[in-house]
């Protein structure tokens, strides 16, 4: 069910209308049982998946917070990073990893035999993943205290506007909101519509019109045959074309929220305005940069412990 297709605005409408005449709990559910209904409409296959997920971080979360050593805390922590970064491993980067290690022992002479699975990437599993991730690693740092309502963590999990291309939030952000009683406010509902309604025109009356252009120059084959000037013009049109999409995106999720009564974080903040590459990366998909930066970056050392580590980080 793409954001973009009638049958998800049907689909938005009908959850919007439910939604107004609900009480807090009922929304709740409302959102859980929508949450799952639009993801098993990409695929039903892989709701086992998302079940596992939170049934393992919601336990985990629990366990860290309510360990009595801080030897059992790291270990629920570590149950919670391989089972999630294990799932993750498997569909998203074995395949790549075997065929990798596969090349290099062919480099020095030897002959392998390794078999890759071929599995289907489940979708949005990173953005799910690292959802879940920094719910327990929140915890173990003391940042956050776990919910004790599965169904408020389900639905962080799984709040369909955001679960399928981001943004990534945060259990310290997003859960409160689901937690707490919303209010619909009639300002917050047209600045989502606006929202929304930008998101559509950055996917649909930009980035689509611009994708068929960018790939009729970059598949034209001879490459020869290309002129110079094709391809620049190509090379600029597929940046505004990835950014139209993915903003449009993330501006869609943003509105859904507002709606629903509640925020999403800003995931982009015109990054091909910024003055360098530091910058670019600071405004570009800013959930994920973030993301990267508290959970990975900075636990490795960030730039404080020398020249070698700042770029090994």
């Amino acid at each position: 069910m793409l954001f973009n297709s009638f049958a998800f605005v049907l689909f938005a409408v009908v959850v919007y209308a439910l939604y107004l005449v609900l009480d807090h709990r009922g929304q709740n559910i409302l959102l859980f049982v929508a949450s799952v209904f639009f993801y098993a409409w990409w695929d039903w296959r892989f709701l086992g998946l998302l079940f596992f997920s939170i049934l393992l971080d919601f336990w985990c979360g629990r366990r860290i917070f309510e360990a009595p050593t801080h030897g059992w805390k790291r270990f629920f922590l570590i149950l919670s990073l391989i089972g999630d970064l294990g799932v993750l491993f498997l569909f998203k980067y074995f395949d790549f990893f075997v065929e990798t290690a596969g090349l290099l022992l062919q480099g020095i002479g030897m002959k392998p035999h390794f078999e890759t699975l071929h599995l289907i990437l489940p979708l949005g599993i990173s953005f799910y993943t690292f959802q879940t991730l920094s719910y327990s690693i929140d915890i173990y740092r003391g940042d956050a205290k776990p919910t004790r309502n599965l169904l408020d963590f389900a639905v962080y999990v799984l709040f369909f506007p955001q679960l399928v291309a981001g943004p990534i939030e945060r259990s310290t952000r997003l859960l409160p909101q689901i937690a707490s009683p919303r209010t619909l406010q009639w300002n917050r509902t047209v600045d989502g519509i606006g929202l929304i309604l930008q998101g559509y025109f950055k996917k649909v009356v930009i980035a689509d019109n611009l994708a068929p252009f960018v790939m009729a120059i970059y598949q034209q084959k001879p490459v020869e045959y290309v002129s110079g000037c094709n391809i620049l013009l190509a090379t600029y049109a597929f940046a505004f074309q990835i950014y139209c999409d993915f903003s449009g995106y993330s501006d869609i999720a943003r509105g859904l929220g507002k709606v629903l009564g509640i925020e999403l974080m800003v995931n982009f903040r015109r990054p091909y305005f910024a003055a360098n590459p530091s910058e670019f990366w600071r405004r570009w998909h800013i959930s994920l940069s973030t993301w990267l930066r508290d959970y990975l970056y900075i636990p490795l050392g960030g730039n404080r412990h020398g020249e070698f580590n700042t770029y090994r980080n």
